[in-house]
């Protein structure tokens, strides 16, 4: 594929070229080759934000996750590689503000529509009895969701979050890059999504 981009570096035209394939094609190893390039320094680049590498790790997988839901929005007068970094800073202010100021312990790992796992997890106070079943029909939901995913994705959100299993080790137990992991993780979170307003809509 030939692109007419000159104002651009040569790595940069390599990431449009890869973008464009990946939007227009849906090749899923161009997303696999964008994460590849740029996985490590952005992580790195938010666990100096964060201090944390579980959070830098997931915050990681969110700004992939984000800029590839809005892959149609990206252009060519600039860097993906500096569209990415922006969307992954907006994104980790918004995280750093919302743990600073929230009265709850919250874990960011699985998340869809108004559900998060560890939501229920109160470390200021104890339940009462209708925060209890509130959780329970919350814990519920997601596995109800989770139940609906195609078996790939259902597994590695299970292995991770249910498991609690490293990306190495579900790496290892499914036989798949890390790379292949998170891209598993962040298409699943979008598909738990749409099933979670599925669900909510036929209450």
């Amino acid at each position: 594929m030939k692109t007419t981009t000159p104002h651009l570096t040569e790595k940069a035209q390599r990431d449009y070229v890869l973008v464009m394939d990946a939007l227009q094609n849906g090749n899923q190893k161009a997303y696999a080759d964008l994460m590849k390039h740029y996985r490590e320094p952005l992580y790195y680049m938010l666990l100096k934000m964060v201090k944390n590498p579980n959070d830098a790790e997931d915050l990681t997988i969110e700004a992939f996750g984000k800029a590839f839901r809005n892959l149609d929005k990206y252009t060519k007068d600039f860097a993906f590689s500096t569209w990415l970094f922006r969307i992954a800073v907006n994104n980790c202010i918004d995280f750093i503000r919302k743990r600073n100021c929230s009265p709850y312990c919250v874990d960011e790992g699985l998340s869809f529509g108004d559900f998060n796992l560890a939501e229920y997890t109160i470390s200021s106070q104890q339940p009462t009895p209708e925060d209890a079943i509130i959780e329970k029909q919350k814990i519920k939901m997601m596995h109800l969701a989770v139940s609906q995913l195609r078996p790939k994705y259902k597994e590695v959100v299970e292995l991770r979050y249910f498991k609690e299993l490293s990306y190495e080790e579900i790496a290892t137990e499914l036989g798949v890059t890390i790379t292949n992991v998170k891209v598993l993780l962040f298409r699943a979170k979008e598909m738990l999504a749409a099933i979670t307003a599925n669900i909510k809509n036929a209450i």
